[in-house]
């Protein structure tokens, strides 16, 4: 039988790998595909999808009501797969209102409306085959003590007002199956990194910072660990968690590929140095600057569950996956000019 998707967010980074993950998998789903076009979106991410017929774009926001209660009658989704985001923490940080209304009111109304179309009130039944899967942040946690890393029942403890957004957010979708047994998924990832993401984002920016020869900002002393999972890693976990997750559960997804700031810094300049053979692509492009608010030193967390009970795991290295990335945006110069260029709305 043919699924069919509501995908928010799907002309953003995560957003648009996942929807080209997805038809390259599967021949009988249509995607809709519902995004706002802020700043962070780009149309050019789906270029190479356009005329596909199992992809329909639809330009709106998570916030309207009517607008999503019109797709639900239109569309009679089977998943409902939550992209949508505003996630710079820097722009939280000026900005929290803005986060607040995409991320906890956007993800409110996603589930208000999804209730709507899937429950049957009088009966307390929900219709076969439905699930809502939100994709969410290791943010949420906090700094882990130690070398301990977080398992999916470990409390939240945000440190800015993205993460803060997010963990709020997080909460409304477990509350959803607490009160009405609603069938969801919520996951959690680490930093994600691969073709498609913004400039603004940590790789894609050192890569764009050195092609030009301008300073390769590092926050601090650019010593925080992070983990790094592939885009398209993380597309194929969720898509197992959409298929074969019990509903109402949590999961962690990692790529086990934790490295500081610095290093992953170092280790694109070192590629990029030998790739365009230029001498002048070297660590005298690093500029540290001063340490951004609300910045965590660590983040980690437990993929042991994902990895047990649905059998994923990340399946290329790091050092692989980040000379591969670094080739894409090189041979994409256009998209990664037009994408640091675009209005930041």
């Amino acid at each position: 039988m043919k699924k069919t998707y509501l995908i928010t967010g799907g002309a953003g980074f995560i957003g648009s790998n996942f929807i080209r993950y997805m038809l390259k998998t599967y021949k009988n789903i249509l995607l809709v595909n519902l995004y706002k076009l802020t700043y962070a979106g780009n149309l050019g991410n789906l270029k190479n999808i356009k005329d596909d017929d199992r992809h329909i774009f639809v330009q709106g926001y998570i916030c309207d009501n009517k607008f999503l209660a019109s797709l639900f009658r239109q569309y009679d989704f089977d998943y409902v797969i939550n992209f949508a985001a505003e996630t710079n923490v820097v722009r939280s940080i000026a900005e929290p209102i803005v986060f607040v209304q995409t991320n906890v009111v956007g993800t409110l109304s996603l589930l208000m409306q999804a209730k709507a179309a899937w429950y049957n009130s009088e009966i307390k039944i929900w219709q076969d085959g439905k699930k809502y899967i939100q994709i969410f942040t290791d943010e949420v946690y906090g700094v882990p003590e130690g070398e301990d890393a977080f398992t999916e029942d470990m409390p939240f403890v945000p440190h800015n007002p993205y993460s803060g957004s997010k963990a709020s957010a997080d909460r409304f979708v477990k509350a959803f199956y607490d009160t009405y047994d609603m069938p969801i998924n919520i996951t959690r990832c680490s930093n994600n990194y691969g073709p498609y993401q913004s400039p603004e984002k940590l790789i894609p920016l050192i890569i764009n910072n050195a092609v030009q020869h301008r300073p390769l900002p590092v926050y601090g002393d650019g010593l925080q660990v992070r983990d790094w999972l592939y885009v398209e890693d993380h597309c194929r976990a969720i898509d197992m968690v959409a298929y074969k997750g019990e509903t109402g559960e949590v999961y962690n997804i990692v790529g086990s590929n934790k490295c500081r700031n610095i290093s992953v810094i170092r280790a694109i300049i070192d590629k990029m140095h030998i790739k365009l053979q230029d001498d002048s692509i070297n660590e005298s492009l690093i500029n540290y600057v001063g340490d951004r608010l609300g910045q965590d030193r660590r983040y980690a967390i437990d993929s042991a569950k994902i990895e047990n009970e649905l059998g994923w795991y990340p399946e290329i290295t790091f050092e692989k996956w980040i000379a591969m990335t670094m080739d894409w945006y090189l041979e994409n110069l256009k998209w990664l000019n037009d994408a640091s260029h675009r209005k930041l709305t």
